[in-house]
């Protein structure tokens, strides 16, 4: 699949499907890719279009701080560069805060976003968790390092899970030999977006159809940060999964793609 040349960067970017366009938007450390499971359910309707974030991945990885508007409008080339107009939003954790820039920037180009463990600001515990991530990306091994993730973002039922289990292994040994591993200075520009972003004041102005959806478990992003998203978009509609965490998404598969399909088939 091609680059396209955004925001003076090369991104790429990967395809599923046909039909309207969604843009599909990762979180910190992951490529576009790990949509697959998620893509695979919502081709059926749509033009997926998965994308490395910058930083990561086969997109350029300027050294250097980024911040949430930055990639927002990454994403609004890449749109004008392939032509589209306007455009479903999907995006998780990072993902999340890069889509309400898209919605608060580049307003004409969101037709509805679906906002996974967002947050508009951090707090004090949230930016010690993304510069500890730095510090644990640094003096640990790969495969260590997404165990150390992966404690964060799963809950304990996941684990308790013979077959899940297996999957998070099979995730760290991924991770560990990917063939375009992130850069320490990747996820040190990724990571100040995320404790850069805040936009609480201006949440009043996204304009589009959002749904924010996460787990009541969240100890990454905890609840209280997508509750106060969805109460600062106006009429904004929310579900929030028991017993999930930040991956609820892999830990609820066979509700969330479908329910979120329908969100988006609704808007």
């Amino acid at each position: 699949m091609p680059h396209v040349e955004t925001n003076g960067i090369q991104m790429y970017y990967e395809e599923r499907g046909s039909g309207d366009p969604l843009f599909l938007i990762m979180g910190i450390t992951a490529p576009g890719a790990v949509w697959e499971v998620h893509a695979e359910h919502w081709q059926q309707n749509y033009r997926c279009i998965m994308v490395d974030n910058r930083g990561i991945g086969q997109t350029d990885k300027p050294a250097g701080d980024y911040s949430s508007a930055e990639m927002a409008d990454d994403y609004a080339g890449l749109m004008d560069a392939l032509g589209i107009e306007s455009a479903r939003v999907v995006g998780v954790s990072m993902g999340s805060i890069i889509a309400q820039q898209l919605c608060l920037r580049h307003p004409q180009k969101v037709k509805s976003a679906v906002l996974m463990c967002p947050w508009a600001r951090c707090d004090s515990y949230a930016t010690s968790i993304f510069e500890h991530m730095k510090v644990c990306f640094a003096h640990l091994s790969p495969a260590q390092f997404m165990e150390w993730v992966q404690l964060l973002i799963f809950t304990k039922p996941f684990w308790d899970n013979t077959e899940s289990y297996a999957g998070l292994i099979e995730g760290r040994e991924g991770f560990a030999t990917s063939p375009d591993p992130q850069p320490l200075h990747g996820l040190e520009g990724q990571a100040a977006a995320c404790t850069t972003h805040d936009v609480l004041d201006q949440l009043g102005d996204i304009s589009q159809p959002c749904l924010v959806i996460g787990g009541k478990d969240d100890i990454f992003t905890p609840l209280w940060m997508g509750k106060e998203v969805a109460a600062g978009i106006p009429n904004c509609d929310t579900h929030f999964y028991d017993d999930a965490g930040h991956a609820f998404h892999f830990e609820y598969t066979d509700d969330f793609n479908p329910r979120v399909f329908e969100w988006l088939q609704a808007h």
